[in-house]
């Protein structure tokens, strides 16, 4: 038998002897493996061999790429080059071949080279073109209707939410702080999400007890999912049920009703929490997984004495924040290390003492040590860093620490509406008019139903000069609660400066009506009735204060206010000079507040501004 490389002899030669001494000497000729002949027949006794390039071929026993596994460096690549069927991807020559073994023993580049894989990639689709069409389109349809599906209405990400108060149908009214108190845990839970927006509780509060259609809810709030609950308590049992519904096509995405012991609450907020983060088709890395359920105490009883003591907080009455301050306490005493207790008391004893229901000496450095001790706990609490700027800026007047606490709790917590209202505040202490509005705005779409934070708005167009849109703003949140005695003072602050005098006595007559007599009313009263030449009724409003004052509450800039209506300008800088140095907080604004006008340019006000650096 001859053969392209040497005879055989096929005599005495079974046929499977034949055909394995082939493809052992001759394993990847081309189909021409016998020269010159389709077929060679022997004779073995009377056996006759037929033997094709097919049946060589079938009859190796291994292809050479498995001789990989025993060959080192670059001599796999010149045996299987040797090997190729492809006369171009072949040695041309036995000299050519000779040449790469010598240049691979002495470690030079050889010629040969592995497949590339788009070589082996390109002759797969040219063998397969029917699979990998069939496969290509396939895929394609999937990938579409995969698209298709998270882009539908009610399938995409949500990226604004309202949590409404959850209901108490508990037996006991007293429970009501409980339920409150899960709802605002849950929205300050969920604020800590990426790219959602969650309304603020100012403005969800107005629901409480009322039966709501969700879809109606969201478009007021302007939200594209709205969650809905009930908290009934029975002795030592505690059953919560919540559902989250779509608003923008009133699809039901999730609910569900959980009953567990009264010990197990923080187990079971932590399992509402991500429950409805997975269902709102949010991705979280690692670390926000971790943030998003963060416990803050292992202590039941002392996470119910902070629901309590926010519950209280909330109401914004002297008599309500007084008593806020005892159940932090008690949180406290129950978890020496529970960070948000802290936060929480630090929050209460600020706005004591920025409604001058405190004196700022007794309420502001309390307020600031308890919301260091906060972040002495927990670095990263929002609430707390907000809590020290508020003391920094009102009482301490380190007015680049105050932008530094303020930038931080909203770069932690971009929802929390109460660190961008309050940076409105030093903003507009600042002159910074402009970013001023920027702050209040972010907080309005936050909280968009909040009679403070709507009332703040037209105040600080009011310290920018603008007096139109401050009348304007006032009047779109008197609409939301005509009976809400804030936006009164701050309106009839806007009609004095445009000379609507009448108007703005008559605000500040119902602002005193609605809140009682406050200090910043009765002085705003008896500027104007000072400005109208009214001195007498003005210097029995001044009366008045020094006796409020006797009472605890701190009146010495508000007599300032009265004076400087009056043009008793020596009067008005002496009595500066006594909530100078008792820091009343309304004068960190002193910068920017056009009832001091007058003064401005009197040396005495200068020193004064000098020395509080403004």
């Amino acid at each position: 038998l001859l053969t392209g490389h040497r005879p055989y002899r096929v005599k005495s030669r079974t046929p499977q002897e034949i055909e394995r001494t082939i493809c052992e000497e001759e394993p990847e000729r081309p189909s021409a493996v016998i020269l010159g002949v389709e077929e060679v027949s022997g004779i073995d006794g009377e056996t006759r061999v037929t033997i094709t390039p097919e049946s060589v071929s079938a009859a190796r026993a291994d292809p050479p790429e498995k001789l990989r596994r025993s060959l080192a460096g670059d001599l796999d690549n010149i045996v299987l080059m040797a090997l190729r069927k492809e006369p171009k991807r072949r040695y041309a020559s036995v000299e050519q071949f000779s040449d790469d073994l010598r240049l691979h023993l002495e470690g030079q580049t050889v010629i040969a080279r592995k497949d590339t894989l788009w070589y082996r990639g390109a002759k797969f689709i040219r063998r397969n073109k029917t699979s990998v069409i069939s496969a290509a389109l396939t895929a394609m349809i999937f990938l579409l209707m995969s698209a298709g599906i998270y882009l539908l209405p009610g399938r995409s990400q949500i990226d604004s939410i309202a949590v409404l108060p959850f209901a108490n149908v508990s037996a006991d009214p007293n429970m009501q702080y409980l339920s409150d108190g899960i709802a605002e845990t849950l929205m300050n839970q969920l604020s800590q999400l990426p790219n959602l927006k969650v309304i603020s509780r100012a403005s969800v509060v107005r629901y409480r007890g009322k039966e709501q259609d969700p879809q109606a809810v969201g478009k007021s709030l302007n939200v594209q999912a709205v969650i809905t609950g009930k908290v009934v308590q029975s002795g030592d049992n505690l059953s919560i049920s919540a559902e989250l519904v779509d608003v923008r096509n009133n699809r039901h995405l999730w609910g569900d009703k959980y009953t567990r012991n009264l010990a197990d609450i923080l187990v079971l907020q932590e399992e509402i929490t991500r429950q409805i983060s997975d269902h709102l088709r949010t991705r979280l890395s690692g670390e926000e997984k971790k943030r998003l359920t963060k416990r803050e105490t292992a202590s039941t009883e002392a996470y119910q004495a902070y629901l309590k003591g926010r519950y209280f907080w909330n109401k914004r009455t002297e008599k309500d924040m007084k008593k806020s301050i005892e159940y932090f306490q008690q949180a406290i005493g129950k978890d020496p290390n529970y960070a948000l207790a802290y936060a929480g008391l630090a929050d209460s004893y600020n706005m004591l003492a920025r409604y001058d229901t405190i004196q700022p000496k007794e309420g502001f450095p309390r307020g600031k040590a308890a919301a260091l001790k906060a972040l002495e706990l927990d670095d990263t609490l929002t609430e707390a860093h907000t809590s020290l700027g508020h003391a920094r800026l009102f009482y301490d007047w380190d007015w680049s620490g105050a932008e530094r606490a303020f930038r931080r709790a909203i770069e932690l917590s971009p929802n929390y509406a109460n660190a961008h209202h309050w940076y409105t505040s030093y903003l507009s202490a600042m002159g910074r008019h402009d970013e001023a509005v920027a702050q209040i705005k972010r907080a309005q779409e936050l909280d968009p139903l909040s009679l403070i934070i709507n009332t703040i708005v037209g105040r600080t167009f009011y310290f920018a000069r603008k007096y139109d849109q401050a009348i304007e703003q006032g009047r779109k949140t008197l609409e939301l609660d005509p009976n809400f005695g804030g936006v009164r003072f701050h309106l009839g602050r806007a009609y004095m400066q445009k000379g609507m005098v009448n108007e703005a006595i008559a605000e500040f007559e119902k602002s005193i009506n609605l809140r009682g007599v406050i200090p910043e009313s009765v002085g705003q009263l008896g500027y104007i009735y000072g400005r109208l030449g009214r001195k007498g009724e003005a210097k029995k409003l001044i009366e008045q204060l020094k006796d409020l004052s006797t009472r605890g509450y701190l009146t010495t800039y508000n007599i300032a206010v009265i004076y400087t209506g009056l043009g008793e300008n020596d009067s008005a800088l002496e009595w500066l000079e006594r909530a100078y140095k008792e820091r009343a907080s309304a004068i960190v604004f002193l910068k920017v507040n056009p009832e001091f006008d007058s003064l401005r340019s009197h040396p005495r006000f200068r020193e004064l501004m000098r020395r509080m650096g403004l």
